[in-house]
């Protein structure tokens, strides 16, 4: 059926001029109707172009499509490939965490392209005005949904599209890969069973072949991943003669470089031919690449590909082996949910990986089929051929995934109290019945009615939501009068920060044990985070140990995983992050920053100004890798590590300092002349505090009281403060506010002590500038 002949105004959107037979086949259901549809077919039968069809129906009815997309690289490939929407006049907006948000485009857009975790943000912030725009979705597209069995992913996935589904009911349109349950989905998303298709392994474009092959398993575990290179080279040797292609799926992108290097030792040990080598022409492409390694590689015709390349790299490895001229390649994962590179032969040659906050962990069953569903390349290949290489004990076990393929469960169990406090947190639960109204929107509940010896009959489900209701009424999130549900501001921030529980539940404890104290240490907060429930699965490998020892010595109370994350924080700070910690460090910290974000608000709400600068600070270090004297720089907009390093190595540690030394001070510093001039100016923009003492008196009479006022002014940018008077450390006056002016009233009173020390205190909780901190002294007469 021809293009042109369905959707005569959107032709140029698509790449192609007609449908193929499965698309065909869902045409009507998109077009003729308005119920959700549901369509699980096999990798590279033409799925994507069932998503445009239903973006086309959308924006031609004036309303605002939503493409889910499973990962962050796909959302940006999803832009590139649909320029071909805005060459018609339609406006793509891609929003992710890596960009700012701009809430006028995403209002005025008609395709809005996000991750799950997007979504999630954006529907929880629905009725700010930045994110206002997600509740005018007309139709929302799923792609992959089968995500939904994801361990760490497919509950953000679940409670996102059924929140969605409560604030504004868009039409849903899910496409998936082969998934056995397929009606568990349709009767989540109440997609009637004319919008439910189910396409086998005949739409294939090209035939699948797919098995297992195992290896010998050693006691080195370094050795045992040649083993699995060697058994993968067997398996793709005979393909690569034959002129076809290989792409062997590896654990880590540090695996993808030796793997790739190995390999083309063992093909010239092989003989193997190998096209790209005689290509002179290529040669010389080859010299665009950025990567030393990689631009050797390639000229032997063997590549790898992985997220830490430039995206020019990364292109060029794609461009390259869909030509052809690379026929080796070796990735990670994310390729397999990615572009669309297939190749003759696939092979698995690691079904285990290490994840930093996990430990070592299985491949997850959908990457595994998700991966093996890129064999065969239509127009090119008769037959695909797929392997997985594992331990014999794990052969079985593949071959029935291979044979039977993955159901697909709901994760919602794991997590339900956090995501149960979210939706009263959001408002969306206003009392009990909603609770139960909120469980049958659900993939979880549906998928119990289908299994309930796996999940638990009705009733059982719902005393389990019950239970986990009360729970979080005993902890302090949830607040209940009679029938109705209220979040605390406990359970506010725990949503707002997507904490676990527990983890919200001990920053809480730490900071109204800090506002009773009046002290709070940096010890304590960067072990608060070492020890949150977010790194309870971290663990020591033997040879960090030493390393872990040499960062923070010998003591032994806390947990080796614990001990890991709290080495990797404290050596972040100065800079100098040991070799062994630093494959799991940049995940590690970037978890820690997140979590100190978290625990700052905690303080600024419960503990007081002080105390979240405290954290700011400690958080600007763990980011920047800067001296606690120098930290105040990083919040000069344009000054990160390298030049607050530069100004510090000059006795420039204070946007204050920054001030004074001027153009030709900071050009002494190694700035040039413009960026000298733009950092003076950022300085400028932020608080410059003048705290006015007036007649403020040196002595006072035994007995006698004397009320003073201090001013303190703000002559610089605008910011949130703690202001706090004590006297001889006893707290007399505190307020938080934005600083402009203040009045402050001060009591000097004449009475047991020979000398009162007032100080005034204004620390900003959300800038990491030290504490100013003004004294006086009177003595008692």
């Amino acid at each position: 059926m021809a293009v042109a002949e369905v959707l005569p105004d959107y032709a140029d959107a698509f790449p192609f001029e007609r449908f193929n037979a499965m698309q065909c086949s869902v045409l009507p259901a998109l077009l003729d109707s308005e119920e959700n549809v549901v369509v699980s077919a096999p990798t590279a039968s033409g799925k994507t172009a069932l998503a445009e069809v239903a973006i086309c129906e959308a924006i031609e009815a004036d309303g605002t499509a939503l493409f889910l997309a499973p990962l962050r690289a796909l959302t940006n490939e999803k832009e590139s490939e649909w320029e071909r929407f805005e060459d018609l006049g339609y406006s793509v907006y891609v929003v992710t965490g890596e960009r700012d948000l701009n809430p006028r485009r995403a209002e005025r857009a008609d395709i809005l392209v996000m991750t799950p975790e997007k979504a999630d943000s954006a529907t929880r912030k629905h009725d700010s005005p930045r994110y206002s725009f997600i509740t005018d979705v007309d139709c929302c597209v799923i792609d992959e949904v089968h995500l939904l069995d994801s361990e760490k992913r497919g509950s953000v996935l679940e409670v996102t599209v059924s929140r969605l589904r409560r604030l504004c009911d868009p039409r849903v349109v899910a496409l998936s890969a082969t998934m056995p349950n397929v009606d568990d989905v349709a009767g989540w998303l109440d997609a009637p069973a004319d919008n439910t298709f189910e396409f086998g392994d005949e739409y294939r474009p090209v035939p699948l072949h797919a098995d297992v092959r195992t290896y010998t398993h050693g006691d080195n575990a370094f050795a045992d991943k040649y083993r699995r290179l060697y058994r993968a080279l067997d398996i793709a040797e005979p393909h690569i003669r034959d002129e076809g292609q290989a792409l062997v799926f590896v654990s880590s992108r540090q695996d993808t470089v030796q793997a790739a290097k190995k390999a083309r030792d063992e093909i010239v040990e092989r003989d193997i031919p190998m096209g790209a080598r005689g290509d002179y022409d290529f040669h010389t492409d080859a010299s665009d690449l950025s990567n030393d390694t990689l631009r050797q590689s390639v000229l032997d015709g063997v590549g790898f590909h992985h997220a830490g390349l430039s995206k020019d790299d990364k292109n060029l490895v794609e461009q390259w082996f869909k030509e052809g001229k690379l026929q080796l390649l070796f990735s990670t994962s994310t390729l397999a949910w990615g572009v669309n590179l297939p190749a003759r032969c696939v092979v698995i040659r690691d079904t285990k990986l290490h994840d930093p906050l996990e430990g070592e962990v299985d491949m997850s069953p959908l990457d595994v089929l998700q991966m093996l569903g890129r064999a065969g390349r239509p127009g090119y290949d008769d037959k695909g051929y797929a392997w997985v290489v594992c331990d014999s004990a794990d052969a079985d076990k593949y071959r029935t995934l291979l044979r039977d393929g993955k159901e697909i469960e709901s994760r919602l169990a794991e997590d339900l109290d956090a995501h149960l406090n979210a939706e009263i947190a959001l408002g969306t639960i206003g009392d009990i019945e909603d609770v139960m109204d909120w469980l049958e929107t659900t993939f979880y509940y549906v998928r119990a009615q289908s299994a309930p010896d796996e999940y638990a009959s009705e009733s059982a489900l719902r005393e389990r939501v019950s239970d986990t209701l009360r729970s979080l009424v005993a902890r302090g999130f949830v607040e209940r009068e009679d029938m109705r549900l209220e979040p605390t501001p406990l359970g506010r921030l725990a949503s707002k920060f997507y904490l676990r529980l527990d983890t919200a539940r001990e920053f809480a404890d730490l900071a109204e044990r800090a506002e009773e104290d009046g002290e709070l240490g940096q010890d304590a907060i960067l072990r608060a985070i070492a020890t949150a429930a977010e790194f309870d699965s971290v663990s020591a490998r033997s040879d960090e140990r030493d390393a872990v020892a040499a960062v923070l010595g010998q003591t032994e109370d806390l947990e080796p995983g614990g001990r890991k994350v709290l080495a990797i924080l404290e050596s972040r700070m100065r800079g100098t992050t040991p070799g062994e910690l630093q494959s799991d460090a940049w995940v590690i910290t970037q978890n820690a920053l997140r979590l100190l974000a978290a625990l700052r608000a905690f303080l600024d709400r419960l503990a007081g100004a002080e105390a979240a600068n405290l954290a700011c600070r400690i958080e600007a270090r763990i980011e920047n890798g800067i001296s606690d004297d120098a930290v105040g720089l990083t919040a000069i907009d344009g000054v990160a590590s390298g030049r607050a390093s530069k100004l510090a190595a000059e006795g420039i540690t204070t946007p204050a300092e920054v001030r004074e030394a001027g153009v030709d001070g900071l050009r002494s510093a190694g700035l040039s002349e413009g960026v000298a001039e733009r950092v003076i100016e950022s300085a400028g923009e932020l608080p410059n505090v003048v705290v006015e003492w007036g007649d403020f008196p040196d002595a006072v009479a035994a007995g006698e009281n004397d009320m003073q006022e201090v001013t303190v002014r703000n002559v610089g940018g605008d910011a949130r403060a703690g202001l706090r008077v004590t006297v001889n450390g006893i707290e007399m006056t505190s307020m938080n506010r934005y600083l402009g002016e203040a009045d402050l009233p001060v009591g000097v009173f004449g009475g047991d002590a020979d000398e009162l020390e007032y100080a005034i205190e204004v620390a900003f909780p959300e800038l990491p500038l030290h504490p100013v901190v003004e004294t006086r002294s009177v003595r008692v007469e």
